[in-house]
């Protein structure tokens, strides 16, 4: 939230407005949007969520009549395994799905409490965050010796400028991105269209991993319907995914996010299992800083290693007073 709104605060104070009175102006606006958001959008969701709770126990029926639909194709017949076969897979793999999902539905309630107390907290640290931010980095080159701050003050500012680039644009290309996969929910007729869409926006902020994850309910909601409609989903997502990445994310980002699809994967996999859903969600702001702070530490010694410039020539005597 921090690095969302300081664009705004910044902006807001270069055309006159004092510190405090754009941070509570705001917060007012995002009253507002709550309001309208509980309004126009929050009714449908929950009825979407109550209904895809109810609905849930019978998932596994429905796909299993539309697979064994399919058995009856001579092409996909031979492609497709056993009746038996399919059954037991699908009703191992989809009880476990959907048990996670109705469990994640049911544990709602307790997050929603936990946000309650959070949104307590959050807007007053925030506001002295917002308020204060240019008083961090004289703070932090304090704890730094006198002749490291100055390679210190760049480190600290192109850490900032990162951290500031990678979650603005991840949320930013993310908005869009749910926009999109709704839109085109509503057009192939999939249902439960607003709440999946949502899922799939909040599973895409996870690089590249998140993509897949929030295609599996997508395709298995639009399956039990038919398999036209599991299809069709599938292209949503597609283009949805490819608008995303060839046309939003080289505007969006530019050059700034320089890591390797294959690091990205390497880092996710490595903070799913030291630090689960968190180490997910904080390995690559976490490997940006340290790379940054590598870098500059490895200059500074790199440098001090390589000074070769020659000493002074020592100072001859004075000479002798008479």
């Amino acid at each position: 939230m921090f690095y969302l709104l300081r664009p705004i605060v910044n902006y807001m104070e270069k055309h006159g407005w004092k510190r405090p009175i754009s941070i509570i102006t705001i917060y007012l606006v995002f009253a507002g949007l709550i309001v309208l958001f509980s309004i126009l959008v929050w009714p449908t969701l929950q009825e979407q969520v109550v209904n895809f709770a109810n609905n849930a126990p019978f998932f596994v029926e429905g796909l299993q009549k539309q697979l064994q639909a399919l058995q009856h194709n001579r092409f996909l017949s031979k492609i497709i395994p056993s009746e038996s076969e399919i059954t037991s897979r699908v009703t191992e793999y989809a009880n476990d799905l959907i048990a996670s999902i109705t469990n994640s539905i049911s544990n709602f309630i307790s997050v929603i409490s936990n946000v309650v107390v959070i949104l307590a907290t959050v807007p007053i640290v925030l506001y002295y965050m917002l308020k204060e931010s240019s008083k961090l980095t004289p703070f932090l080159l304090l704890l730094l010796p006198r002749r490291f701050r100055k390679e210190g003050k760049e480190a600290i500012n192109e850490i900032d400028s990162a951290l500031s680039g990678f979650i603005v644009g991840r949320v930013i290309l993310n908005l869009i991105l749910g926009v999109l996969m709704y839109i085109g929910f509503l057009i192939i007729g999939l249902k439960y269209s607003l709440l999946l869409a949502i899922l799939s926006a909040i599973l895409n902020l996870i690089p590249y991993v998140g993509a897949i994850i929030a295609t599996v309910p997508v395709v298995i909601v639009g399956f039990i319907d038919s398999p036209s409609v599991a299809i069709w989903s599938l292209v949503v997502i597609i283009v949805a995914q490819q608008i995303q990445d060839n046309l939003l994310s080289p505007i969006v980002y530019g050059k700034q996010l320089d890591i390797h699809p294959l690091t990205t994967v390497i880092l996710l996999l490595i903070g799913v299992d030291v630090f689960g859903i968190l180490g997910v969600i904080l390995a690559i702001p976490v490997y940006m800083i340290a790379k940054i702070a590598i870098v500059h530490i490895y200059g500074i010694f790199l440098a001090e290693k390589t000074d070769d410039t020659p000493p002074p020539p020592p100072t001859p005597p004075a000479p002798p007073i008479a």
